[in-house]
């Protein structure tokens, strides 16, 4: 066996510990995960659940199957607004980016996720692997595969960058200070 190991939910710890850096008053953080992908639900949930008490934050969950049920979810922020909303990684959120976006700035919530092209789009940090790297890694093992390797002799490989994205645009509108100690680790700074 071999393949490449991107890593998807196990910095749901140092997300948080950016988040609570970046955005210090924050006590209500909500959890945005996708359900049906069950796997990462349950782990993101673990891990928030866990690394939330060890630094002070309630958690409030927030499930979404879809671009309705992602609108729907926001609806109680009229009456309780949390302090910053934490999206789980997935192929729903990063589809569904924009209407995330939109959505964190009608109600001027910061967002986090591991998924930096939804920080690109408008939300305010991301931590995690390069996605665009470890696909292209995937798409050097295919042709390795298809040049007569075999998959067996070929290692395992796991990322071991991981990169944090701030949009600094964002921060500014949610009048957010970012700390020297962020800019300074921060592998791009959107302005």
């Amino acid at each position: 066996m071999t393949g490449i190991n991107i890593f998807a939910v196990e910095q749901v710890t140092k997300r948080l510990q950016l988040l609570r850096e970046l955005v210090p008053a924050a006590t209500r953080v909500a959890v945005l995960v996708d359900p049906t992908n069950t796997t990462t639900a349950r782990t993101t949930l673990e891990q928030a659940e866990s690394a939330a008490r060890a630094i002070g934050l309630q958690i409030q969950v927030l499930n979404a199957r879809n671009g309705r049920e992602i609108g729907a979810a926001f609806s109680p922020f009229e009456r309780e607004r949390p302090d910053a909303l934490f999206v789980a990684t997935g192929p729903l959120f990063t589809v569904r980016r924009a209407q995330l976006v939109t959505l964190v700035a009608r109600h001027l919530i910061p967002l986090v996720s591991a998924n930096r092209q939804i920080t690109e789009a408008g939300g305010l940090m991301s931590y995690g692997d390069n996605i665009a790297e470890g696909f292209r890694e995937i798409g050097v093992y295919a042709g390795r595969i298809l040049k007569g390797e075999k998959p067996a002799d070929l290692p395992v490989v796991q990322s071991n960058k991981f990169e944090l994205v701030i949009n600094a645009e964002t921060a500014r509108i949610l009048g957010l200070t970012i700390p020297t100690s962020l800019l300074s680790i921060a592998d791009e700074v959107i302005e």
